[in-house]
């Protein structure tokens, strides 16, 4: 089948590698642009560069763009929140299973997973349910024998903080299809230990650059890098995977513990079929067009063709269950969401606490001032942005939140 395509060409005249982006009907900033334009010019990156719909400025790397490497690995283009990604189920409830109002669900699903970052978004005391998930996955042993090797990474955040929301623009929400049926949708990464993984090795990358002789201009020492063959790619690799099945296994323990809280509160239900866990910030290693390449999604969702994703909108906006269309162009991804058209200091400035409240008014969420760099009008339109990439994904399920819990 044909696919129509999307792309426009971004990059500059006479560049060697081509940037293309699914940005037509949604704001591009300049400073993106040119940051896109940095990591393009680098000689290890390409074929080409593809660019989200939802792209905004990042550090190092643009947020929302998918850069594949060859022979050398860029830990700023993965980020700090390695892993971060969407979890989402379908269950037998429909709309008129919930009660009226879903206030006491919001504050019993607030009880049962940890929420916000510093302490109180730790366990005080880990379920049992959570602590032989964590006993059975290996992860601790893993990241012990990453810790032998680099003593700065900690490792006592491990058991504290697998299930727990963290804070920023992670969420926890119920929500309803089309169809009226209720869906639980979540969003959280690697939390703080990949947090400190990611920033180790950003600066490890940047002592090495200190030392390398490059034969090219690197334009930002955010995008320091590992070679391949050098001990540190092959650690940084080991460490980036640890912190992605920690970010997946905090996902599954998460959702176990808001659908516990659900069948406390709600008639009995059992879960559908379709379930999706995919991450939207990491590396792996992938074949496009008979090439192997080292595959960096720095917000942006694998979409081969058939495969599930999650695209979600903003608090108070619409999200989709997507099928991926393995459109070559975009190294088979899509967008994984509607992206910041506001800084989080722009939008506390500019959005007020009665423009929030209007924006999430059909939602059971919080309506504080803390949550304002959160509210719908500090993002894209997730319409256009979805218009943009209608030959990267197709629609299988509109959601609409019908509670948000916010870290």
């Amino acid at each position: 089948m044909m696919i129509k395509q999307n792309y426009e060409l971004l990059h500059a005249e006479g560049s060697a590698t081509p940037i293309k982006g699914w940005v037509h009907g949604v704001p591009l900033e300049d400073s993106a642009k040119q940051q896109l334009r940095n990591i393009a010019a680098l000689p290890f990156v390409g074929p080409w560069v593809a660019v989200m719909p939802d792209v905004h400025l990042g550090k190092g790397a643009t947020v929302d763009s998918v850069v594949p490497t060859r022979g050398a690995i860029i830990p700023a283009a993965v980020g700090v929140d390695i892993g971060c990604g969407m979890a989402a189920v379908r269950t037998t409830l429909r709309a008129k299973d919930l009660p009226d109002s879903l206030a006491q669900l919001r504050s019993s699903i607030e009880r049962g997973v940890p929420v916000g970052n510093g302490r109180g978004g730790d366990h005080g005391r880990m379920p049992d349910s959570i602590e032989t998930r964590l006993a059975q996955s290996g992860l601790v042993a893993r990241l012990e024998l990453i810790k032998a090797k680099h003593r700065k990474i900690r490792t006592d955040k491990v058991d504290k903080q697998i299930g727990t929301l963290g804070g920023g623009n992670h969420f926890i929400e119920v929500c309803l299809d089309e169809s009226d049926v209720v869906w639980v949708m979540l969003h959280s990464g690697s939390r703080g230990t990949g947090n400190l993984i990611g920033s180790y090795f950003i600066e490890m990358a940047r002592e090495q650059l200190a030392h390398r002789v490059l034969g090219f201009h690197l334009p930002d020492k955010d995008l320091a890098f590992f070679m391949e063959g050098e001990a540190l790619f092959d650690d940084y690799v080991e460490a980036v995977s640890w912190a992605q099945d920690y970010a997946r296994a905090n996902r599954e323990a998460m959702m176990s513990r808001v659908l516990a809280e659900m069948r406390h509160r709600l008639p009995t239900f059992q879960l559908a079929k379709m379930a999706v866990n995919c991450h939207h910030n990491y590396v792996q290693k992938e074949m496009h067009g008979g090439d192997e390449l080292l595959v960096t999604r720095k917000g942006a969702v694998s979409a081969r063709e058939g495969e599930l994703g999650i695209i979600p909108g903003s608090m108070g906006t619409c999200s989709y269950i997507v099928r991926g269309k393995g459109n070559a162009d975009s190294f088979h991804s899509c967008s994984h969401g509607a992206g910041r058209v506001m800084s989080r200091t722009a939008a506390r400035q500019q959005i007020t606490l009665a423009q929030h409240r209007e924006a999430t008014a059909h939602v059971e969420c919080r309506k504080d001032a803390a949550v304002i760099d959160e509210s719908p009008a500090a993002y894209k339109s997730i319409d256009a942005v979805m218009a943009a990439q209608t030959d990267l994904v197709e629609v299988v399920h509109t959601l609409r939140q019908v509670l948000c819990v916010k870290g």
